[in-house]
């Protein structure tokens, strides 16, 4: 058992600013922006102090909704550096979402950008609290989120009642560097640091408690399987508020003092651009993501040589794809990594000396110092390597639990510390794990997860609607798409279209039905079940997806 890291968050950029002052830590190449170590690490000191002027306290929960703006990294480490936990919330989430989210996480303060692709942020927040446009900075009273008190924008033109970003700086000379000093003397790395929400199978999400000491422990053994070191320079087009971004991308990097290469929305012809001009080694991705990048017109004008490592995850990985990204994209030692929100998220990952084959059959093995096994589904025996079953983990990387939820924890956790996927796998006799299906009626699209309950729960409000059963149906592109299979009330009528447009602007757009078919009954067990696998196959077969690949 090798030795773990015992840093906060922000004693860890500390360290890393003392090490390698003048290695380059962030780099935004459109922006003209380029933080070293030490500037880097300077910068997020003054912006703790801004946070600490506003009156935000260790422990108190403050949410980001926002792409990869450079605000986004600089927020991660000087909330960390006061003990504040960032309550990650996802870019596609509209009001419905937002207000679930900022209420269930008691977020005190919210830090947001002013739109992203369709969504209007501003329009959208302000009709969750209407009462923004008639408050002062700070002073927020709402009836709907009685927590919220700071709105703070990133970017120009702040709107009424909003603090803005830039001014934290300033905010924060009122406070000394000894007072930041002494908060951050206070913190403890198994304090929660970091909340992000997954959807949950009960129908709303769940807010996945982090710790300092999950996340730079599973952010330094991630880099290592890839070999970091301070001379990497890694391209991350994943979004920060999912693990992937914040985790595997920013943790992994600051762990070894490799640079940061964000893309701040996700669009192949940049990242090629990036991995060309900035001479990246390295580029995460869903398999989506190489596949689009892969496929550009332009993509065989781009020089990529330098190009070495990486991760691939999200969803299973074809071999033509893998095979590419190792000859044509130059990354010989790109990995493969699997894992889940509350595993901080990664549990194995493949190396970069491991064969292809091991690499697209497989999810790779345990991360060090993580321990894993298969489990009988009825007895929760351990099963010996070749045999199905869940896939259960253990050690420092397991969430501390559910914010607010401790049946949910004990569900997920069991009295022995196990924490349980819900993901059915077969590990091999060295280790390696596939897996091969899921317990839990998730809904993989696009590396996006998605519960059907809570699409369900969501279109039970509709006012024809009798029943509801939303399942995932394979999809070449994305790995699956959402179908809902619905029963009206009697009497009633309702369009394909009438559903999407109750979906729109109040759930992610993602989650909203690609299929919709309206039924007068369910296929059930004698029991009285209702068989989703059973209406699953009689889809592929109406919509023809045979040939759309297998959810196995």
């Amino acid at each position: 058992m090798s030795q773990q890291l015992t840093y906060t968050v922000g004693s860890l950029l500390d360290d890393m600013a003392r090490r390698y002052p003048d290695n380059e830590a962030l780099v935004y190449p459109e922006r003209n922006l380029r933080y070293t170590y030490s500037q880097f690490n300077n910068t997020c000191r003054q912006i703790a102090k801004g946070l600490l002027h506003l009156g935000i306290k260790k422990g108190d929960n403050i949410a980001i909704w926002a792409y990869n703006v450079p605000e986004w990294v600089l927020l991660q480490f000087a909330s960390a550096k006061i003990g504040a936990i960032l309550v990650t919330v996802n870019t596609s989430y509209k009001s419905a979402e937002l207000e679930y989210i900022l209420n269930q996480s008691d977020s005190t303060s919210l830090f947001m950008v002013s739109s992203f692709k369709d969504t209007d942020y501003v329009e959208t927040l302000d009709s969750v609290v209407p009462e923004l446009a008639v408050s002062e900075p700070g002073k927020l009273v709402s009836s709907k989120l009685t927590y919220l008190k700071n709105v703070i924008f990133i970017g120009g033109d702040t709107p009424v009642g909003m603090f803005n970003f830039n001014n934290l700086i300033s905010m924060g000379a009122s406070v000394t560097d000894a007072e930041l000093t002494e908060v951050e003397a206070s913190l403890d790395c198994h304090e929660t640091i970091n909340m992000q929400y997954t959807s949950g199978t009960t129908g709303f999400p769940k807010g996945v408690m982090l710790t300092h000491y999950n996340i730079v422990n599973n952010g330094f053994n991630i880099g290592e399987c890839m070999k970091f070191t301070p001379n990497d320079r890694l391209c991350i087009p994943v979004p920060f508020f999912h693990c992937f971004g914040c985790v595997l991308g920013v943790m992994a990097c600051v762990t070894h003092a490799t640079a940061m290469v964000p893309v701040e929305i996700f669009d192949p012809l940049k990242v090629l651009q990036t991995i060309e001009n900035e001479k990246c080694t390295a580029v995460h991705g869903v398999p989506t993501m190489f596949i689009a990048e892969l496929e550009h017109p332009d993509f065989k004008n781009f020089d990529l040589t330098t190009l070495r490592t990486g991760i691939m995850a999200g969803s299973n990985c074809p071999i033509e794809v893998m095979k590419k990204v190792n000859s044509d994209m130059h990354a010989s030692e790109i990995t493969i990594a699997y894992g889940q929100t509350e595993s901080s998220p990664v549990i194995t990952q493949t190396r970069t000396d491991d064969a292809l084959e091991l690499r697209v059959s497989t999810v790779g093995r345990s991360l060090p110092d993580v321990e894993t096994k298969i489990v009988d589904i009825e007895t929760n025996e351990t099963l010996p390597p070749g045999k199905q079953g869940e896939l259960c983990t253990r050690g420092y990387h397991v969430m501390k639990g559910y914010y607010k939820m401790p049946e949910e924890t004990a569900r997920a956790i069991d009295s022995d510390n196990w924490l349980h996927t819900g993901d059915l796998a077969i590990m091999d006799e060295n280790g390696y794990c596939k897996i091969t299906g899921r317990i839990k009626n998730m809904i993989i699209r696009g590396g996006e997860n998605i519960y059907p309950r809570e699409i369900e729960e969501f279109l039970y409000t509709h006012a024809k609607v009798s029943d509801i059963q939303v399942y995932g149906v394979p999809d070449k592109k994305y790995g699956e798409q959402v179908m809902a299979a619905i029963i009206l009330k009697k009497g009633m009528t309702m369009s394909e279209e009438e559903v999407r447009s109750f979906c729109r602007d109040k759930i992610a757009n993602y989650k909203i039905p690609k299929y919709v078919k309206f039924v007068d009954s369910y296929p059930m067990t004698a029991s009285g079940k209702i068989q989703k696998f059973k209406m699953r196959e009689m889809a592929i077969k109406e919509l023809q997806l045979e040939e759309e690949g297998v959810i196995e």
